[in-house]
């Protein structure tokens, strides 16, 4: 398998059919050792159970802090991130210590919860649109029961910022603007597409 290289082009619009856009971003070398590690696992799992899309993957890296992007689409074909974006962690993970943040699958914890997700339908909720997310690993198993969706918010800046963003009830949480071109590729799959939050 290809190594991600640290400097990444990222082309915005290849499957939403939108204007493409450049944008050179550098990822430390943990940062892709982590990305590369969980790509290999979804590729394992992708490969024994077919109900999953099998080019497209989404992936958040929550030792990233909140105010850079960590939120990756990943084209699992051409082995490379196609597009990224901000995403809060539930207010429940923060720990006090900047940088350290804590996880739970317990209902009322407004806690991230790492793990596999699959991307189910989409519903009008509290927020807008939202994406159920159906957790694949037992240290995300409650995100049905816990209504842990994917979701916007206006609070969610779009570029990224040298201070922490707003925090979510435990969903991952991102800018309008970039749902709306993951909600394209996720509208558009014929199969379950896969969010992978790891830490």
């Amino acid at each position: 398998m290809k190594i991600i290289s640290l400097f990444l082009f990222v082309t915005v619009g290849f499957l939403t059919g939108s204007k493409h856009y450049y944008k050179e971003e550098v990822m430390t070398t943990l940062e892709v050792e982590r990305m590369n590690t969980r790509v290999s696992e979804i590729r394992n799992m992708i490969s024994i159970d077919p109900k999953y899309n099998t080019k497209i993957a989404f992936f958040v890296d929550m030792r990233i802090p909140s105010g850079k992007n960590r939120f990756f689409v990943y084209d699992l074909v051409n082995n490379k991130i196609i597009d990224q974006g901000l995403v809060a962690h539930g207010s429940g993970s923060e720990t006090g210590v900047k940088g350290s943040l804590r996880f739970s699958n317990t209902p009322n914890s407004n806690c991230t919860a790492l793990g596999r997700y699959a991307i189910g339908k989409c519903y009008k909720g509290g927020f807008g649109k939202a994406y159920k997310l159906s957790g694949l690993d037992e240290t995300n198993n409650n995100a049905l029961s816990r209504a842990i969706v994917l979701h916007y918010y206006s609070a969610v800046p779009y570029e990224e910022q040298d201070y922490y963003i707003s925090n979510s009830h435990g969903c991952p949480m991102v800018n309008e603007q970039f749902f709306k071109r993951i909600e394209k590729i996720i509208n558009t799959s014929k199969s379950n597409i896969v969010l992978d939050i790891y830490y």
